[in-house]
């Protein structure tokens, strides 16, 4: 018997109300297994774009970003 099935098994012996904490529980699971997933390919595609500028030369200093009264 999978892990599945026995987690199926073990939440059918259960009231309805208890399977429905489950079942909100395994949604928050999987909210944050989702955003965990999304903040990697952020990650990963912030890095990708960057790739190479560190040894790029600025074309602006900071007196170029200063605003002059």
């Amino acid at each position: 018997m999978s892990l599945a099935e026995k987690i199926i098994e073990r939440v059918k012996s259960l009231p309805e109300d208890k399977q429905s904490e489950i079942l909100d529980f395994i949604e928050f699971l999987s909210k944050k297994v989702n955003e965990e997933e999304r903040k990697q390919w952020s990650q990963f595609s912030l890095e990708t774009a960057m790739r190479g500028l560190e040894t790029e030369e600025s074309l602006y200093s900071l007196d170029d970003i200063k605003e002059k009264y």
